[in-house]
């Protein structure tokens, strides 16, 4: 069966780092988005990166863009975001996202409703 299980959260002081990662298992076929969304208690859960897997085209929300990078191994089946000059506001829960659809027009997909699969998510937290 197919599995994302995020790795790497955790508490860090504002300027600091972090590295995400999400182990993608059971696919067949690999699948065509992987994102990155996040989510705080009473909000809804947003994409802040997201990429087309076979392809080069990626999506940065507007609070993460020049800060945060998400990349892929298609070879070791792992999505990961790296988070620079993290800040209070980037505390929130970290959810991995797959989509095996595969939409008209090659396009990326942006909404939560877009992906099949989830990850478990990971805390993340910077004081």
């Amino acid at each position: 069966h197919v599995q994302l299980v995020e790795s790497g959260g955790g508490s860090v002081q504002a300027g600091g780092s972090l590295m995400l990662s999400c182990s993608a298992s059971g696919f067949t076929p690999d699948p065509y988005c992987m994102a990155w969304f996040r989510q705080t208690p009473g909000k809804e859960r947003e994409v802040i990166a997201a990429m087309i897997v076979s392809g080069t085209t990626v999506y940065y929300h507007d609070s993460v863009k020049g800060r945060f990078t998400i990349s892929r191994d298609n070879a070791k089946k792992m999505l990961f975001l790296q988070m620079n000059n993290l800040k209070p506001v980037d505390t929130a829960t970290y959810y991995c996202a797959a989509s095996t659809t595969y939409p008209s027009g090659g396009s990326l997909i942006l909404s939560r409703a877009g992906y099949n699969n989830w990850g478990q998510g990971t805390q993340v937290t910077v004081s």
